[in-house]
């Protein structure tokens, strides 16, 4: 097996798979008589192909053991993905580029537990992998017709030896 190792997140290692969701980084607005923050536009989502639509829901990753084997990746080729933590434990991300319809060689990404990331329509992504304890993530994405998911197993998974 060979070893993935944990990159920062940053918005720019991060772009050639889709868009890091930090409110430290979203337009501020205040709202409601200034008693609400609003952080704009943090995700647009990208789910209309052949007819589908947005729908939110919420996911409740169980923690993952590590050492941990990424010995496949999916991708959603009619929509993005978004995902938002809500329970604040840091998690990780792990994509892929295209390599002639498989995913190429991953990247593991750390993510702070106040901050998501919207996975672009088609990008390779290993599942939701939850570090420590069960958590809880907003998740936008498409809901419709067609078939929006591929997955795809490596011949030689990639180890991640530790959260």
């Amino acid at each position: 097996m060979e070893k993935l190792q944990l990159e920062p997140l940053t918005a720019e290692a991060f772009a050639p798979f889709g868009n890091v969701l930090d409110t430290a980084a979203a337009e501020l607005r205040m709202i409601n008589g200034g008693t609400t923050e609003r952080f704009h536009g943090l995700a647009m989502a990208d789910t209309h192909t052949e007819g589908g639509k947005t729908i939110l829901s919420l996911f409740r990753g169980q923690p993952r053991e590590f050492p941990y084997a990424v010995d496949m990746m999916e991708r959603h080729p009619l929509g993005s993905q978004a995902f938002f933590p809500v329970t604040q434990g840091d998690w990780i991300a792990v994509v892929a580029p295209d390599a002639g319809g498989r995913p190429g060689q991953p990247r593991a990404f750390r993510v702070p537990g106040h901050v998501g990331v919207q996975y672009a329509r088609n990008v390779w992504h290993h599942p939701l992998i939850a570090v420590d304890k069960p958590s809880d993530f907003l998740v936008m994405d498409r809901e419709g017709g067609g078939t929006n998911l591929e997955e795809v197993s490596y011949d030689t998974a990639y180890l991640i030896e530790t959260a």
